[in-house]
Order: structure tokens, then C-alpha cells, then sequence
């Protein structure tokens, strides 16, 4: 009897071990601690930084057509390695990076068998984590549907919210929501669902006084869908999928894999101040490229007349205004918008790139993505989700001599839309093509994986400015945001830095601006993209300050580095970035009092000479030339809707 007591006893010790285990992983400067553990079959992680708790213990796990891989689940094995890479892409806000994480994959197995791995990765900035799902052992199953995806977020009591709300599906101009174009509500306290489907990434969270967290997904491509984040309860979020009715309700929105996969990456951005927000890579860290690029792109500035005059400027006349501004400007390309089929015609568009090239100018063409998904009438329209109809568009458009392509007015983020971009893409590669998405759902790590991708919205962006006085009331408001959030995750395609007073043909009418002409220098280097379409007219050459057309001229859209300064969403922002040895600090201010601070430019040399670009207490602009102090201090005042830049 004491001996079968004492088996008994051990089986039962060895039940509990095996039912609650657990592993830590941390950042390589142990700032952050990821816990992981696994109680009674079911598995969950915790975030720390610092040693203040950001997110509380929450569920991992995903439901399968044929398994539940959330429940049952039996932690068998944990490999741990650091990671040390070094990688170069030209189109992100740091052109050189040097990613350095600690990894772990955490196998689990269920009834015996293997199951689930999770992989974890944890820098001193960022954490990551992914699934793997095994082939089953002994089962002829080589395919599967993610049900649902059970990772979840709970979020410290202690925070607010500056998350935008995920569109309702079939909404909005056409039927072409949602379309990650919505402002975020700011400082707001948790326990909302948006607009009833949650919201879209990134996401963004304030921990009291402790620090700031971002919360987002790279490494999506053709093999899942575009997910979002919605609110269960309270401080709960968890990761959803498309709205059914998203693609005018064709299609699944449960992504189906082929066995054995990995998911997409979930990352979690991390920070004491805002400075982690504004410089994380993570987002490009953690992907590979699917192809190799054709050619050398060409990237730099531009400008389009559509912003400004809307669809009559889409005329040969006009445009050929545009190209001759555009090479006044120095600049690289213009973009030529919707209607051009039919107000320009497909022959004279090709002397129209043909003229372009002559000064040096390449050409951007807009497209309507459009096949079923709504009802967006404006052309070309019915090229691009067909493949036949596509690649002989993209010969065309190689033949003539185009420079890329802006595609807009995507359905969703169902899988198969993920396909239709990263079909885009490659086809457009093949062609010597680049693309920027509008419309659109977020990019996800794109830049790396795709090397003709330049930009995309997914953002409430310029053309907001021309629709409505109100955007233009609060253009510096929102324009605090991005650095920390959007912009912060990818390339953002904004389309804006007008110097016109009003949004309309002539000057005189429309939406006024708000904002100053010193502000829109420093939105120019502020927003990132590498590719920059500005909002820029010609009649700028005559009605603009000298200075400011001086700076429009010579503005980077490719960076070396970037220097967060100072900042809260909201309230103001001041960066730096570089390019080659030349350095630009940019700042705004949404505030209603001026913001007077002395910043401390540690990257000057003492005696340098600079540029200083500021505005008055009327919103005036002027430019001065100083010299850097033994301190390499500068006291500055921004007012509000003014601008700072210094180069």
C-alpha cells in the first residue's frame, strides 16, 4: 500500500509540474522581462518594464478548424539563443540597423504529440512573439483555418488610450471603408470598442507616469490576414479579424494555412519617454525579403496637382505645368491622379512621361484597385486584382517609361487582399515598378519584405485638409500623433507640406491653412516616407518666402539615422534626423500656450554653423544663421500651429 501511495504521489507531482511551468525571458539590458507560463493547459505571458507591470497575464493561442491549440497544452521544450543582425534598407527611417534581441521558442504538445511552439523575442526596446504550428504527427493534414486567435492584451489598470477606431466595413465615400482613416482619441480611458469593431494598428498606450507601450503586427502577408485589435472588457484587447463584411462580404475572414507555418509577428513597443515609439525598428527587425529587387530604385520628392485643384487639374496642360514645377524644384517625380484614363488619354500619357523625362522628372500613375470590393467609380478602374489584366498594365507602363504606381481603394483585411498586395507588388517588381498604397490597410514590415513597396496611407491624411475647414483647425493636433504612432511602425504616405494659404486653385479659397510655413518645413522632415509627394504648386515659386521654397528644394526624403528630442502625442514633437553628415531637428506645436524649451543638440559640433527656422507669435517665419555654442544649446519657442527647424 506505501508503495503504491508513493507512485501515486509522484504522478501527482508530476501532473502539477508539468501543469504549471513557466520561463523568463529578458532584454539584453534586463530592462524588460516577458514571463511566460502555462496553468492547468492553458498558456499566458506577462510584460514588465522596469519591474512595473504593462501587460498582466494574458492568453496566448490559436483554434484551429481541427484542434484547439489555446487549451491542454503541455510546455515540452524551450531553446533560447540571442539574436545579432545586421541588415540595410533604404526606405525606413534608419537606414542601417543593427537588431540585437534574446530569443526563445517554447514548444507545447497536446495529447503527447507536438502541438504549438511560440517564439519570443525580446530587445531592449521591443517584444515580439509568433506561432508555429506542427504538422500533425501521423495525420495526413497538411491545411488548416485559424477560428480564432486567442492572444490577448490586458492592459495596466493604470492606462489611457490613443487608439483610431477600425471603420465599419462598406462605409464611407463608395463603400471603401474601412481604410485605417481615422483620427485616434487621445489620453482616453480604456474599456471602449471604438465604433464597435475595435481598432486598428498600431496602438497606442500610456501608463501613468511609468511609460508608454505600442502594440502591433509585422510579417503579414499573402498567407494571413490583416488583423486588428478590439476591446473584450474593461483593460482586455485581443486580437480580431476582418469584419465579415469587409471585400463586400466576399471571401473568409479566417486565414487558411498550409502546414507546418509560422503567424504573423505580435509586437509590443516599450518605453520609459516617448523616444522608444519614435525610434523602433521592430517592425522591419523581424521580417526576411520575399524577392529580390528587380533594378535600383529611384526614390526622392515630388509633387501633385490633385491635392490642391482636385480632378479638372488631371489635364495634359496641367500637368505639363506640374513636370516644369517639379524641375524647378529639383525634384524627382509628380504624381498624376485618379481620371487620367479618360482626361488625359493613354497615347498622350505616354508623350506625357515621355516630356517628363526630358527634365529629368519621372511619373507616378494612380489606380483604382478596384475589382468587387466597392463601388469607387474613378479610373483606371478593373486593372489591378486580375493578373492577365495587371502584368499587361504593367508592361505597358514599363514600356512607356513609368516611374511607379499609387494604388487606391482596397476592400479590407481579409487574406485575400493580403494576397492582392503582395501579388501587386511582385508583379509590379517584375516590371521595374514602384507602388504606394492608398486606401489601404497598414503596411507590416513591407518595406523589407517587398523592395518596390515605397509608402503607404493608412492614416487620415492631406486630402482631409482640403475637405474640410475642421481638419485644417486641428492639422497640428493630429500631426503630434504620428511620429509616435503610425509613422512610428512604417512609411507613411501623407501628401501634405503645402506652402498655399487656402486648399484651392487659385489661393484665395477653399480651406484655409492653420499652420505656418515654418510648420510645413518641419512636417516635411517629421513625416517619413521615401518617396514625399508635397503638397507644393506651382504658383508657390512666386506667393511663398524665398527661404522656404530654398528648404522645399534641398528637403532628404532618405534617412540615415533618427534622434527622438522631446514630445508627447498631442502636445508637441521635436526629432532629428540625418542624412550622409547633415543632421535636420524639426518640432511642432499643438499646444494653446508656445512651447519655450532649450534643447541640447549633442549630435553639433561646437562652432558649427546652422540654420534656425521659426516662427512668431503672428505665425510669421523667418530663417537666421547661429552658431553652435560650447554647450550646444539652443533656447527656441514654438507657438502654436508653428514650426521649428534646424539644419
Amino acid at each position: 500500500m506505501k508503495t503504491k501511495a508513493f507512485f501515486s504521489l509522484l504522478i501527482a507531482l508530476a501532473a502539477t509540474f508539468t501543469a504549471k511551468a513557466s520561463e523568463t525571458i529578458t532584454s539584453p539590458n534586463g530592462n524588460i522581462q516577458v514571463e511566460v507560463s502555462n496553468n492547468d493547459g492553458k498558456v499566458s505571458y506577462s510584460v514588465s518594464l522596469n519591474g512595473t507591470v504593462f501587460i498582466l497575464p494574458s492568453n496566448l493561442g490559436l483554434k484551429l478548424n481541427y484542434i484547439d491549440l489555446s487549451e491542454g497544452l503541455t510546455m515540452s521544450n524551450i531553446e533560447k539563443k540571442q539574436i545579432n543582425e545586421q541588415y540595410s534598407v533604404p526606405t525606413i527611417k534608419k537606414r542601417n540597423v543593427n537588431y540585437t534581441a534574446n530569443a526563445a521558442t517554447i514548444a507545447f504538445t497536446k495529447n503527447g504529440k507536438k502541438a504549438i511552439d511560440i517564439e519570443f523575442r525580446v530587445s531592449d526596446s521591443d517584444v515580439a512573439f509568433r506561432y508555429y504550428i506542427h504538422q500533425p504527427e501521423k495525420e495526413s493534414r497538411y491545411a488548416a483555418v485559424v477560428k480564432e486567435e486567442k492572444t490577448a492584451f490586458i492592459i495596466a489598470e493604470a492606462a489611457t488610450t490613443y487608439l483610431c477606431p477600425q471603420m465599419k466595413p462598406m462605409t464611407g465615400f463608395a463603400g471603401t471603408a474601412p481604410s485605417y482613416e481615422t483620427h485616434a482619441t487621445m489620453d482616453a480611458p480604456m474599456g471602449n470598442n471604438g465604433w464597435g469593431d475595435g481598432f486598428v494598428f498600431p496602438c497606442l498606450f500610456k501608463n501613468a507616469d511609468k511609460g508608454w507601450m505600442l502594440i502591433s503586427e509585422t510579417g503579414t502577408n499573402g498567407n494571413y490576414c490583416g488583423c486588428h485589435l478590439q476591446n473584450i472588457s474593461g483593460n482586455k484587447y485581443a486580437i480580431a479579424f476582418p469584419n465579415p463584411n469587409e471585400c463586400n462580404g466576399n471571401g473568409t475572414s479566417e486565414p487558411g494555412l498550409s502546414l507546418p507555418c509560422y503567424t504573423p509577428w505580435r509586437t509590443i513597443t516599450l518605453g520609459a519617454t516617448p523616444q522608444t515609439l519614435v525610434e523602433t525598428t521592430v517592425a522591419t527587425d523581424l521580417v526576411e525579403p520575399q524577392y529580390e529587387a528587380s533594378k535600383k530604385f529611384t526614390y526622392g520628392r515630388g509633387t501633385w496637382s490633385w491635392i490642391i485643384k482636385m480632378d479638372p487639374s488631371c489635364n495634359y496642360d496641367e500637368q505639363v505645368r506640374y513636370i516644369d514645377f517639379a524641375a524647378a524644384m529639383g525634384y524627382e517625380s509628380v504624381l498624376i491622379d485618379a481620371l487620367w484614363d479618360t482626361q488625359i488619354g493613354r497615347d498622350k500619357m505616354a508623350d506625357l512621361v515621355k516630356y517628363a523625362a526630358s527634365k529629368n522628372v519621372g511619373i507616378f500613375l494612380w489606380y483604382n484597385s478596384n475589382g468587387y470590393w466597392n463601388h469607387a467609380p474613378q479610373g483606371p478602374f478593373g486593372v489591378m486584382h486580375r493578373a492577365t489584366k495587371r502584368t499587361s498594365e504593367f508592361r505597358w507602363l514599363k514600356k512607356i517609361g513609368v516611374r511607379g504606381m499609387k494604388i487606391d481603394f482596397f476592400g479590407g483585411d481579409k487574406q485575400q487582399q493580403m494576397q492582392i498586395y503582395e501579388d501587386i507588388l511582385s508583379d509590379a517588381n517584375d516590371a521595374g515598378l514602384m507602388v504606394i498604397f492608398h486606401g489601404c490597410t497598414l503596411p507590416r514590415g513591407w518595406e523589407r519584405m517587398y523592395p518596390n513597396f515605397v509608402a503607404s496611407e493608412a492614416v487620415r491624411a492631406s486630402e482631409n485638409l482640403h475637405f474640410s475647414q475642421g481638419e485644417c483647425d486641428s492639422e497640428a493636433l493630429y500631426a503630434t500623433m504620428h511620429p509616435f504612432c503610425r509613422n512610428a511602425v512604417a512609411s507613411m504616405d501623407w501628401g501634405g507640406s503645402t506652402l498655399n494659404k487656402f486648399y484651392g486653385a487659385n489661393n484665395d479659397k477653399g480651406s484655409q491653412r492653420r499652420t505656418s510655413d515654418v510648420f510645413a518645413l518641419a512636417a516635411s522632415v517629421l513625416f517619413q516616407s521615401p518617396v514625399q509627394h508635397f503638397a507644393m504648386a506651382p504658383n508657390n515659386l512666386t506667393d511663398a518666402p524665398d527661404w522656404a521654397i530654398d528648404f522645399m528644394k534641398r528637403v532628404p526624403t532618405q534617412w540615415d539615422e533618427i534622434k527622438y528630442i522631446a514630445g508627447e502625442p498631442g502636445k508637441y514633437v521635436i526629432l532629428a534626423r540625418k542624412t550622409g553628415n547633415r543632421w535636420i531637428v524639426c518640432g511642432i506645436n499643438a499646444q494653446e500656450t508656445p512651447l519655450t524649451t532649450t534643447l541640447t543638440l549633442d549630435h553639433l559640433n561646437t562652432g558649427d554653423m546652422v540654420k534656425v527656422y521659426s516662427d512668431n507669435a503672428a505665425l510669421e517665419g523667418s530663417v537666421k544663421e547661429m552658431k553652435v555654442n560650447k554647450k550646444k544649446q539652443f533656447k527656441v519657442t514654438i507657438p502654436k500651429n508653428g514650426g521649428l527647424v534646424i539644419e
